[in-house]
């Protein structure tokens, strides 16, 4: 919970980040305090929330009672900025973001929460929740960042050798494996902003029979294992029975 006391002139400006993995406002338990004239009371909060599920985006906790207008301005990378506001006194709702599958969670007059309701790369930008009321300006800012989570696919090669591979993950996915080999990892940048990323590793040693490649990533890790041999064809063949069972 955050509360802001007495301030000067200046803007009180804080900054955090959040992870949303799903449906859920960012500050629900926020509360905000202010007793000054006029201030611009200033939130900076960057938000990664996971591709195809819902966000929903708050203003600051000031009671509608309160507000004179509530404007979000939203900034979609590159799209023009659009806005939704709302007026309290005449219930006036106006929207420039038709098509972009934004709107508000439920109604402005009884919560001016934002919602996305299915998120897609697409809606990377910046959303600016203000409220405008007679005690001064209330300002939230989000980054939203959108998270994609990489698909892993793992395989045997000759001679004691193995492949994995993430592919078009957002931000870029880790991979390691245990025991440690000689290993060599490549990325390749798209042009939606995921990254594959390969890794190549070879065992010398012939006690080393079971690998496994552990790929990380902000929405989840995983651990593959990989089955070794002399014989690139047997290990393939080996492995390709194991995913089956």
């Amino acid at each position: 919970m955050f509360c802001f006391w007495r301030t000067s002139a200046l803007a009180v400006l804080l900054i955090w980040g959040v992870f949303v993995a799903g449906s859920s406002c960012t500050d629900k338990n926020q509360t905000t305090q202010n007793n000054s004239s006029s201030p611009l009371t200033q939130v900076n909060t960057t938000v990664s929330v996971q591709i195809g599920t819902k966000a929903l985006l708050c203003c600051f906790s000031i009671p509608l009672t309160k507000a004179v207008l509530i404007t979000w301005i939203i900034k979609l990378r590159g799209l023009p900025s659009c806005t939704i506001a709302y007026k309290v006194d005449t219930k006036t709702n106006e929207t420039s973001c038709l098509g972009r599958n934004i709107t508000w969670a439920s109604t402005p007059d009884h919560s001016p929460e934002l919602q996305i309701s299915a998120v897609t790369l697409q809606h990377e930008g910046t959303y600016t929740c203000e409220t405008v009321t007679p005690e001064g300006n209330f300002e939230k800012n989000y980054d939203l960042q959108v998270l994609v989570p990489p698909e892993v696919t793992y395989f045997p090669e000759k001679n004691r050798s193995a492949v994995c591979e993430a592919m078009a993950g957002k931000p870029a996915a880790q991979i390691s494996w245990s025991p440690d080999g000689d290993c060599v990892t490549t990325s390749e940048s798209h042009s939606n902003g995921t990254v594959t990323v390969r890794s190549t590793c070879h065992w010398e040693q012939n006690n080393v029979s079971d690998v496994s490649c552990i790929v990380s990533h902000l929405t989840g890790n995983q651990s593959l294992s990989i089955e070794l041999s002399r014989g690139g064809l047997k290990a393939a063949l080996i492995y390709e029975y194991k995913r089956n069972v």
